[in-house]
């Protein structure tokens, strides 16, 4: 098959261990910068033109999408959606699983579990916002961050006062959550491939810092999911219709809470922290289908 990696760094781990994997089972693996593709929309005969060449001989592509280009590289995996070429995450999904909002919103509809949560329009009542969320400590996100960054911390009304209103100067979007305090800093990743759960690692923040990202300073090992975890993990993947995604939840007292869901998740803190091959994992899903 004629595999292309979307991506704008060949160099990175995710990308040089789908390639690495790809082509132990004999594919024929290219990493593509979706930037410097064309988009050629014309009656009946959607193409794209990268470089030299048309890409008309693509079998199958596995969009690595960055957060930053999301409107133009979506845009490329749709042209590839109109082309018949089939694509481990629909162009549609990476858009949804980015609307912070949207997503929570489906996802509640869907009976997942998740921090009390509010969305406003930049309002200056902070006091009902914190009571709708049980109060402070809040976690104030920016709807745009992503690894860990514009999450803060609020933990007394003042603050988080303070920090509403800098958002709101900025016309910032915000969500505004409830602080698990039982988490103690620490989140579980679910891999999700196929709709199942191929590995899981429980990732810890380092010392004095909320956030558990491993982009800033956390660490992790693995875990062995429970049930209930195991099933918020799938029905979050599929409420959302994204077969490969990695899912964040939180343990607390009443059961897992889920986090968010990234349909580009990268592969080496999981792979290190696991020791599962799950590059491979996505390879042998899309064999599957094609």
């Amino acid at each position: 098959m004629n595999i292309v990696i979307l991506s704008r760094n060949s160099h990175l781990y995710s990308t040089q261990r789908l390639i690495e994997e790809g082509r132990k089972r004999n594919h024929k693996i290219e990493v593509i910068d979706p930037l410097k593709c064309d988009i050629i929309i014309e009656k009946e005969k959607p193409t794209i033109f990268y470089k030299d060449r048309y890409l008309d001989y693509v079998d199958a592509i596995i969009p690595r999408i960055g957060a930053s280009v999301t409107f133009y590289g979506c845009a490329v995996v749709r042209q590839f959606e109109m082309m018949g070429v089939f694509s481990i995450v629909s162009s549609g999904a990476i858009l949804r699983s980015r609307d912070k909002l949207k997503s929570l919103q489906l996802l509640s509809k869907a009976g997942i579990g998740m921090p009390k949560t509010v969305f406003t329009n930049y309002s200056r009542d902070v006091e009902e916002v914190i009571e709708h969320v049980g109060g402070v400590p809040v976690i104030i996100k920016l709807l745009e961050g992503t690894q860990g960054l514009g999450v803060v911390l609020a933990e007394t009304k003042s603050a988080a006062e303070s920090v509403l209103e800098a958002f709101n100067g900025l016309e910032a979007r915000v969500i505004v959550q409830e602080f698990i305090k039982e988490a103690k800093g620490a989140d579980l990743r679910a891999l999700v491939v196929d709709g199942q759960v191929v590995g899981a690692m429980k990732r810890q923040g380092k010392e004095g810092e909320f956030r558990s990202n491993l982009h800033r300073g956390g660490s992790a090992e693995i875990i062995k999911l429970s049930d209930g975890e195991l099933k918020l993990a799938m029905n979050a993947a599929k409420a959302l219709k994204l077969p490969v995604c990695g899912v964040d939840m939180l343990q607390s007292a009443r059961g897992p809470l889920l986090l968010e869901i990234n349909s580009t998740p990268g592969l080496e803190g999981i792979e290190g922290a696991t020791g599962k091959n799950i590059a491979k994992s996505i390879i042998t899903f899309i064999e599957k289908n094609k």
